[in-house]
């Protein structure tokens, strides 16, 4: 059984940033950034975190919108709610925020570090792979890894990888098309990384979500089954 708590991490731009942690019953096997989707660190991400929790692994997920809208839980419907606050998140609160959630696991001993996201936290996890040294890291559908008019894209520093990494994709996504994850994909090969690229053809965005219209129970039951086997392979 997972045991779950809130702390407060000091960010390095003096922001203070309230993170969702769940700890395995027993000693963790290695520690999780566990990347939240646009909707805030609600109660299927706090779901989420404790199933990765129950694994083994010792998982933190840090409120990204801390600065604009500290503890926001919005409803999967109501995106005009979390516009304003994904428009605000920059690159550089992003990384300042990676670093203080990995500065937490490891000052809580752990040694191997991944990061798994979603959505937006899917592009999250792509760039906590750029610039903090991660076991491994898991992208689920995230957007604004390639061109998008979302976020900036982060093509240009695919070479900053420095962690094996997984992208899960929805072959039905209207959000991410086809032509940037081949972006993506000819990027990684480019700078000859080592990945993993897994397209659902008959999933959508957010396929993983049980809380979400989009929800698919078939990719989401796979892509959790090819998610354990790639952590346990980098993080053992």
């Amino acid at each position: 059984m997972a045991q779950s708590e809130y702390v407060t991490l000091s960010v390095s731009d003096g922001s203070s940033m309230r993170a969702y942690v769940s700890r395995p019953a027993s000693g963790p096997r290695a520690g999780l950034i566990v990347f939240q989707e646009a909707f805030g660190v609600n109660s299927h991400i706090r779901d989420v975190t404790d199933r990765f929790a129950k694994e083994g692994y010792l998982c933190i997920s840090p409120e990204l919108f801390h600065r604009t809208a500290p503890g926001l839980e919005a409803g999967y419907t109501n995106f005009g709610e979390v516009m304003p606050h994904m428009q605000a998140i920059t690159n550089d609160g992003l990384e300042a925020d990676i670093r203080a959630a990995h500065a937490w696991l490891k000052q809580s001993g752990q040694t191997k570090i991944s990061a798994v996201g979603y959505c937006m936290g899917g592009r999250t996890a792509c760039l906590a792979a750029m610039i903090v040294p991660l076991a491994c890291s898991i992208s689920y559908y995230g957007g604004g890894i390639g061109p998008s008019p979302m976020f900036p894209s982060l093509i240009d520093r695919i070479k900053d990888i420095g962690a094996p990494m997984l992208f899960f994709w929805g072959g039905l996504d209207q959000h991410i098309g086809p032509d940037a994850v081949k972006a993506v994909n000819d990027a990684l090969r480019a700078a000859k990384k080592t990945w993993i690229n897994a397209e659902f053809s008959f999933a959508d965005h957010g396929f993983f979500c049980d809380a979400r219209a989009s929800y698919n129970a078939e990719a989401a039951t796979e892509a959790w089954a090819l998610t354990q086997t790639f952590l346990s392979t980098h993080s053992a």
